[in-house]
């Protein structure tokens, strides 16, 4: 696990967005896993702003979002693939054609959807970047705590830490839904990479257990520590409870040096 530490949230955007921007520019047909929430959001507007000044092209790009709620229609203000739209797909000149959810249309089995999911994934050759935020429970996409480390996409009651969460983004609480669909663990860890985004003190603690705690269904994000090519950036504020953070400072002092002498980065 690669640990980058960043002054604030601005630093983690940009850096997340040279990323993505680095990836297309060597294969403009690249596959993007895709995270909604607070965390990316930054992140998108600055891919936005990049596309709008000619840095990067979307044109053959194909995403797979992490995850949808179940009941919630495309054109629902507070949808996953609503908030794609404005915030990123609308905005640039990706094809609507190549970008997909794991939606459940009315009158459809939601159990149904992942193995359909699974399938449309691998038929596009798989993920190169899956990009990720992480809960305060540690979860990443809807994979709650206890979720089992080898689960595919599929169907996710979430707890009642999560729907607290994220119950700022609903005005009417009897409209949220308390069911997704999401990825599963073992369908992240099979992107070629993975790149995770947090910031603030509020996600201390699960960044924490996720880099420094053992491998455990509780923290879901800790299966990261398995991926061969996971990356972390973070800021200052959810750094600071880390136990060896003066080591990372260090790692990332000698990866600069070695960049500046031979290249790469």
């Amino acid at each position: 696990m690669d640990i980058v530490i960043l002054r604030d949230s601005a630093a983690v955007a940009a850096e997340g967005a040279r990323r993505v921007r680095t990836l297309l520019h060597k294969k403009r047909d690249a596959v993007l896993g895709l995270a909604t929430g607070g965390t990316p959001l930054a992140m998108y507007r600055r891919l936005v702003a990049d596309y709008e000044q000619g840095r990067v092209s979307f044109a053959k790009a194909i995403t797979f979002n992490l995850d949808e709620y179940v009941g919630l229609g495309a054109d629902d203000p507070q949808s996953y693939r609503y908030y794609m739209n404005r915030e990123l797909f609308d905005k640039t000149d990706i094809l609507h054609s190549n970008t997909h959810l794991p939606v459940c249309a009315d009158g459809d089995d939601p159990d149904s959807v992942g193995p359909v999911y699974e399938a449309a994934i691998r038929a596009a050759g798989g993920i190169d970047l899956q990009i990720l935020g992480i809960g305060r429970n540690g979860h990443i996409g809807f994979n709650e705590p206890t979720s089992s480390l080898r689960s595919r996409t599929r169907v996710k009651t979430l707890t009642r830490e999560t729907l607290e969460s994220n119950s700022r983004y609903f005005d009417d609480p009897a409209r949220q839904p308390k069911i997704a669909i999401t990825m599963g663990i073992a369908t992240i860890q099979e992107a070629a990479a993975v790149l995770l985004l947090a910031t603030g003190e509020a996600k201390a603690e699960a960044v924490q257990q996720m880099i420094e705690g053992p491998v455990s269904a509780m923290w879901p994000a800790t299966a990261l520590q398995l991926h061969e090519k996971a990356t972390v950036l973070i800021d200052d504020a959810a750094a600071s409870r880390l136990q060896q953070r003066d080591y990372y400072d260090w790692i990332s002092e000698q990866r600069r040096a070695l960049e500046s002498q031979y290249g790469g980065g």
